[in-house]
């Protein structure tokens, strides 16, 4: 009955979003104040109807229904009961079902935050949401419906893959998934600008703190996949360039270009045309990421579907909704007009530049990621792949530029600066930096330059954003607790956020220059070195888990006089047969210590195991970053600013309606 109930919910859901799609568009055209009232009960009754439909299906992994065929396919009575409920969106049409119910969240969010838009505008944003809705909604029970009955039921199930059995797992896709469909809120409001004819600083302001929304879990999603991927793959690397990580990395490039677009259109009614394309963008690398993984074009632990017929749907859905955004955006844009104007050297210039340097790396990880897609489909036989050393020869040089502006630009001032007033400004950690930067190269010699260069941006970058703070906080007087106590939560968030970024930057550069490695065949009481660490395999033993067999290894690692326990194991699921490697890592801000075990194998000493030793520095700091510039991005949205509302452009009552063309406020 449960499987019935959720499936007649969502059928219902897919009603109402049809409803919601055309009536408040009719509504904002005629004036009618009933019809684009009917939008925002719409996107409410939508988002419960979902809400019901996902329940059921929790309800039925959880109960290990298995006369449900994505039950069966997807868990096992011997899963722990957290996994069993995380197997809801571990799989294509569950995932699909998750994807559905964000979106609709987030259109009953418009609904019930958007007190402050504009009746109309309101109408055609809800509108255009629901028209993605329906989309998704078509898809999912067209094509993915998850609560196909299998008859005869099976006694027990096949498991949920055991790379997702973990704690990461459980919360990664629904962060991801956040971040995704939140731009699905900045591509309506894009759309609805061009329907509307207006893009003023109003809007920009309406629009900023969904950007953040997003933003903000797509920046935690991304950083607990690398973290689960370091310590569950067992191959000791943050950051391997796959394509799906490439599909979540795109979007938060654009999404970050975007915020600061955003920023210019708020503040001088500039780059208006510019915010609308990125936010049109933004969610079409969403789109793009979702066809990646399910289209069956990657084979990735991260694919849901191997289905090429729901890749052309997806595809499909990609061009309609791409391309005519674009399309409207392309007639519109001979009428755009640029807005306040800004001097060569002037924060806009600035947030210029960074833009297009975002947009610049964005097209180099595209590139990566579809260049071996678009050539084994034009020549079968002829398979290649792009890995690190393409982006570390391309992406690397393009990003170094970035992380210096990073800095500059808070110190810049709107409209129009002098050159001379920056650098004063910027004289104390362009010093400190330099200094910094000499020492290091002395110390690491200059084979080691180049990591040299990546410590001191991260120095760079922190130091930029401490002082940002120093400057709001030193009044006339010296340094004033009223400032600090008075500073926008928004200013909070920038030097957060650009103290982040400092973090990850020097985490990179130490891990990809200092990081030592071994891998070899160990026994008990043999021992090895890699780097500063000495590892000692002590024993290995089997040991029985919830759902598994292992294979637990016990090594002490000792380190400059200290000593450390580490236990790495090897699991075999005994349902599925799959194997699993849970490595053993000893955490420092210095940097981790690393062991994961594999096979045991022969050699001419007879039988032993595979081990791999790590010493990994500043590692920590990668995912501490990504953690500061999420925190920073939600320091933002909690500025008091945004709860109050834009500004509105008065008009005298003798004023003509506004032309069908984009016109910035000035």
């Amino acid at each position: 009955m449960l499987a019935e109930i959720g499936h007649y919910a969502l059928i219902l859901s897919l009603l109402v979003a049809l409803a919601q799609a055309v009536l408040p568009m009719a509504g904002a055209l005629r004036g009618d104040a009933a019809l684009m009232a009917f939008g925002r009960s719409a996107a409410v009754l939508q988002a419960l109807l979902i809400t019901i439909s996902f329940g059921c299906l929790m309800i039925l992994f959880g109960k290990a229904d298995f006369s449900v065929a994505l039950v069966a396919n997807h868990s096992a009575l011997s899963q722990p009961l957290p996994y069993r409920l995380a197997a809801t969106w571990g799989n294509h049409e569950g995932s699909m079902l998750l994807w559905v119910l964000v979106l609709a969240i987030y259109g009953a969010g418009i609904a019930r935050f958007g007190d402050n838009l504009r009746e109309t505008l309101q109408a055609r944003i809800l509108s255009v949401q629901a028209m993605i809705s329906v989309a998704f909604l078509a898809f999912a029970l067209f094509t993915s419906n998850p609560f196909a009955r299998l008859v005869p039921a099976p006694l027990d199930g096949a498991e949920l893959n055991p790379l997702l059995q973990d704690p990461g797992l459980v919360f990664h896709p629904p962060l991801l998934y956040l971040g995704y469909v939140g731009f699905s809120v900045t591509f309506s409001f894009a759309v609805a600008a061009l329907l509307e004819g207006r893009a003023d600083p109003a809007w920009a302001r309406w629009m900023r703190p969904w950007v953040l929304a997003a933003w903000v879990p797509l920046t935690c999603g991304i950083t607990l996949g690398s973290f689960w991927a370091y310590y569950e793959l067992g191959w000791g690397g943050w950051w391997f360039w796959d394509p799906v990580e490439n599909a979540s990395f795109m979007p938060w490039l654009i999404g970050t270009a975007l915020l600061h677009s955003a920023i210019v259109t708020e503040k001088r009614g500039s780059l208006a045309g510019w915010t609308i394309l990125l936010a049109i963008l933004a969610f079409s690398l969403s789109l793009i990421g979702t066809f990646l993984v399910r289209s069956g074009i990657l084979t990735s632990v991260h694919a849901f579907a191997v289905d090429p017929e729901r890749g052309v749907f997806i595809l499909a859905m990609i061009i309609g909704a791409t391309g005519t955004a674009l399309a409207m955006f392309a007639a519109r844009a001979p009428m755009l007009k640029s807005g306040a104007l800004f001097g060569t050297v002037s924060r806009e210039s600035g947030l210029t530049v960074n833009n297009l340097l975002l947009m610049a790396l964005t097209a180099v990880v595209f590139l990566g990621t579809f260049y071996p897609v678009i050539m084994e489909a034009v020549s079968p036989a002829n398979k290649i792949s792009v890995g690190p050393p393409y982006y570390n020869l391309v992406f690397v040089p393009l990003s170094a530029p970035l992380l210096v502006l990073v800095t500059i630009g808070p110190m810049l001032a709107w409209k129009r600066d002098d050159l001379g007033v920056v650098a004063k400004k910027l004289i104390v950690p362009t010093l400190l930096v330099a200094a910094g930067l000499a020492a290091m190269v002395v110390w690491l010699g200059t084979a080691q330059v180049v990591a040299a260069l990546g410590l001191a941006l991260g120095a760079w970058l922190v130091l930029g954003a401490a002082l940002v703070l120093a400057r709001r906080w030193r009044g006339a007087a010296g340094f004033s607790w009223r400032l600090v106590r008075t500073t926008p939560a928004a200013t909070i968030g920038l030097a957060l956020a650009h103290a982040g970024l400092g973090f990850t930057t020097a985490g990179i550069a130490a891990m990809s220059s200092f990081a030592a490695e071994k891998i070899l065949v160990m026994r008990p009481g043999d021992v090895a070195t890699a780097g500063p660490l000495s590892v000692t395999l002590q024993r290995a033993e089997e040991v029985d888990g919830a759902n598994y067999r292992a294979l637990r290894a016990h090594f002490r690692v000792s380190q400059n006089g200290s000593q450390r326990a580490l236990v790495s194991e090897r699991r075999i699921y005994t349902v599925s047969g799959n194997q699993t490697t849970e490595a053993g890592i000893g955490v420092s801000i210095a940097g981790n210590q690393y062991v994961a075990i594999g096979d045991v194998q022969q050699d001419a000493r007879g039988q032993g195991l595979v081990v791999r030793i790590y010493w990994h520095p500043l590692v920590g700091w990668i995912w501490f970053g990504g953690l500061l510039m999420a925190m920073g991005g939600a320091a933002s949205l909690a500025d008091r600013r945004f709860r109050i509302g834009a500004p509105q452009v008065r008009q005298s009552p003798t004023a003509r309606p506004l032309a069908p063309a984009l016109v910035p406020a000035e």
